[in-house]
């Protein structure tokens, strides 16, 4: 987090997180959709719509005093790129996991978990995290149980989680993730619709 006190503005830099396909870019697009800003979301696409290194957006809100500028970032879920994860990932204050709720993904999703944690080591108990249960419009019997995912991941270590299903392509939930890390930042803040240039 870096305080601007001559501009009075606060820039947070959030990071979603999670497995390729799983929906990152997606819950990205929404977000920015929902406060009309997407003509201000960058991507640097391959020739079939998959993320090479990084989608990068701003949200600003304006304040009474002070104005907050998210900087929000999504990190490739690609193999072939894994190099860029952790520059993108400096400096975070908070994380959007996005989980593929598919019941064949569970290990790509506990694989990409697994290299969250190892980059951050005990750090990552601190740092407030959502975990979006995304793609939760499929069969029921083929998804996983976000319970026992909670369970895998050993979710009562952590300071500041929450859990939430998503379906990233209808937008349903993305909201949610995104006031949720927000308010593990800032407890008592409230975001609304209005948004800034």
């Amino acid at each position: 987090m870096i305080y601007d006190y001559e501009n009075k503005t606060i820039q947070v830099k959030i990071v979603y997180y999670g497995p390729a396909m799983s929906g990152k870019t997606t819950s990205i697009k929404y977000l920015f959709s929902y406060f009309n800003k997407e003509n201000e979301l960058n991507s640097i696409d391959s020739t079939i719509g998959r993320t090479l290194f990084f989608d990068f957006g701003v949200l600003n809100f304006k304040g009474c005093d002070w104005s907050l500028k998210f900087l929000i970032y999504s990190a490739t879920g690609q193999d072939f790129y894994a190099s860029t994860r952790p520059a993108t990932l400096n400096g975070v204050d908070g994380i959007i996991f996005v989980v593929d709720s598919r019941l064949d993904c569970l290990q790509h999703n506990l694989r990409s978990w697994n290299e969250l944690k190892t980059m951050f080591g005990f750090e990552i108990y601190k740092i407030p995290i959502v975990i979006s249960m995304n793609k939760f419009d499929i069969n029921n019997s083929l998804k996983m149980d976000e319970f026992d995912f909670l369970k895998i991941i050993e979710y009562h270590q952590f300071n500041n989680i929450y859990i939430n299903k998503t379906i990233a392509l209808e937008g349903k939930g993305i909201l949610d993730s995104f006031n949720n890390l927000i308010n593990f930042i800032f407890p008592q803040l409230i975001i609304k619709t209005n948004v800034t240039n």
